[in-house]
């Protein structure tokens, strides 16, 4: 089972339940994997909102390594995902809030929104 305060969140992938957490080891496979040199540059990375399939796969894949499963990146391309893209989004969403410290399924956008919009939420 899942332990949030220990950065874990749980998801389901091909009919199974899994747990991922973001280690210090998963997070420095990350930053190797994106090139950047540090958590602040791979914090910034993410918050830019711009992922690709790629980034999403090595996102879950290292989650997944970090709790423990020892699946290369091909292993977690062939996965089903319920729900698809957008609950592959959510899930690698989710993994980041809780490994730095916000709620899962919170926005995990650095910036505010700007007055008028927190008044009148799309």
């Amino acid at each position: 089972m899942a332990n949030l305060m220990r950065g874990e969140i749980a998801a389901e992938f091909s009919g199974k339940s899994y747990t991922l957490c973001l280690t210090l080891g998963a997070l420095a496979e990350l930053e190797q994997r994106f090139g950047v040199g540090d958590l602040v540059a791979l914090a910034a990375r993410f918050e830019e909102g711009r992922l690709s399939s790629r980034d999403l796969l090595t996102i879950l894949a290292c989650g997944l390594r970090g709790a423990g499963y020892p699946l290369s990146d091909a292993e977690v391309a062939a996965f089903k995902i319920p729900g698809g893209l957008p609950a592959c989004v959510r899930i690698a969403a989710d993994l980041m809030a809780a490994t730095f410290g916000d709620e899962p399924g919170a926005s995990t956008s650095a910036i505010p929104p700007a007055p008028q919009d927190a008044l009148n939420p799309a």
